[in-house]
């Protein structure tokens, strides 16, 4: 039996070569719709999963058996009902997945569950320094990852695909009018790789950052859902691209943190830092309901916040502009933005979210970024000079020239109609925000 989880994909599957076995034998493939991954999950994102996993049907010739419930219970009895002699599945490193799956290795008694492979090019854990601890710095941390390699790709294998009772696919969630979702499938995961490849990866150095470029990979949704591995990535870059090769690292070291630490997917990395003040109460919901919205009249962040609306995606640069606004000019505590993005992120990864936000957040593992405030001014201004972004997202400022269009309150009659005006003003919340921060470590809170 093959237990797809975060690998919904055939090629470069080293679960999948373990259980087919040399023969290209019978293999029975599986998907468990776990209640507890479901209930957090956004509509966007499960939109996204029922389709991938309706790709993935197909490529299984119709034959992939999807059941409801606990994995504990569920694979049991479907092993009982068809024999299985062995459930093969990758490792899953993360706090929820590591418990779960010794629980069903548990309850199979006497069905072997054999883990083979990761969702990583560097299983979490395989990485340490000289003094055999953990990296807490992703420049160490990628060097080390660097230096010590990956495998190539696993070799393809055809099972004969089995077939069993399946439940099948929920409808999908009712969803927001006009959202566009990515196309989804290990197919188009491979169009997309190749499109990159072909098309925009000589300019990622340099143009990655612009929001108003379509200049990114748009792999994200592909590796979260594992319809790609970023072991099949690596090679085709070989040592070439070395700029994109460091934003899948980030992917790998996030991993290895939340491994060591799994309390921090939902708690503060630095335990000290949790004494800083935030907007609670009315206004702490005003400030978050309005920057959910898109609707804080910096025209970079609605932007970036309405492009999360309407396609259940955000460029990165964007990320961490809307992110640093949210904690340091609203004083919005880290934990609800991340919960946000979790429910609408379609790649949504639980290491990488709580400790991208975390790292803008200035309580990650960074060594110093308290300090690291983003003027959504001159963000905006900077990576995405001419305003095409902003327009894009932003329809009551279509009318705006480049020079006007980030600052739209400094127009003779103010912002155009329908758009608001700033809800605070930057220059007083960071000062406001380094003074906390100040504080605080000087035991001053």
């Amino acid at each position: 039996m093959m237990w797809f989880r975060r690998d919904l994909r055939l090629s470069d599957n080293p679960a999948l070569v373990a259980a087919t076995g040399a023969d290209d034998g019978a293999v029975l493939g599986v998907f468990v719709l776990d209640p507890a991954l479901l209930r957090p999950s956004g509509a966007p994102r499960l939109a996204v999963l029922y389709r991938t996993l309706r790709a993935l049907d197909s490529q299984l010739g119709g034959n992939l058996v999807v059941r409801h419930g606990r994995p504990a219970d569920v694979l049991p009895a479907l092993c009982r009902e068809v024999a299985a002699e062995s459930v093969h599945c990758a490792h899953d490193f993360g706090p929820y997945g590591a418990g779960r799956d010794q629980a069903v290795a548990d309850a199979l008694a006497g069905v072997e569950l054999l883990r083979i492979g990761s969702p990583y090019a560097v299983p979490p854990g395989s990485v340490r320094n000289g003094g055999g601890e953990h990296f807490k710095v992703y420049s160490a941390f990628y060097r080390a990852w660097r230096d010590r390699g990956w495998p190539q790709p696993a070799r393809s294998v055809r099972p004969f695909w089995l077939s069993a009772h399946s439940d099948g696919l929920p409808d999908e969630p009712d969803l927001p009018a006009g959202l566009r979702l990515p196309a989804v499938g290990e197919p188009a995961a491979r169009r997309a790789w190749r499109g990159f490849l072909g098309e925009r990866i000589e300019s990622y150095a340099e143009d990655r950052n612009r929001p108003d470029l379509d200049r990114t990979s748009h792999m994200s949704v592909h590796l979260k859902w594992g319809t790609i591995h970023p072991r099949t990535l690596l090679a085709d870059l070989g040592d070439r691209h070395e700029t994109y090769r460091r934003e899948l690292a980030w992917r790998e070291f996030y991993a290895d943190v939340l491994h060591h630490r799994p309390d921090s997917a939902r708690q503060y990395y630095h335990r000290q830092l949790q004494e800083l003040p935030y907007a609670t109460g009315r206004l702490g919901e005003q400030r978050l309901a309005a920057w959910a919205a898109g609707r804080t009249g910096y025209p970079i962040v609605d932007a970036g916040m309405r492009q999360l609306l309407a396609e259940g995606w955000m460029h990165n640069r964007v990320r961490m502009i809307v992110a640093s606004f949210l904690v340091k000019d609203l004083h919005v505590e880290w934990t609800a933005g991340a919960r946000h993005f979790m429910r609408h992120l379609v790649d949504a990864d639980l290491a990488s979210n709580a400790h991208s936000w975390q790292w803008v957040a200035g309580t990650g593992t960074d060594p110093a970024p308290y300090f690291r405030i983003f003027n959504p001014v001159l963000q905006g201004r900077k990576f995405d000079p001419d305003g095409a972004y902003i327009r894009r997202y932003v329809p009551e400022l279509a009318g705006l020239a480049a020079g006007a269009i980030h600052e739209p309150w400094r127009g003779p009659d103010g912002p155009p109609a329908g758009y608001p005006d700033p809800i605070v003003d930057h220059a007083a919340e960071r000062a406001a925000s380094l003074a906390d921060y100040q504080a605080l470590r000087e035991g001053r809170r």
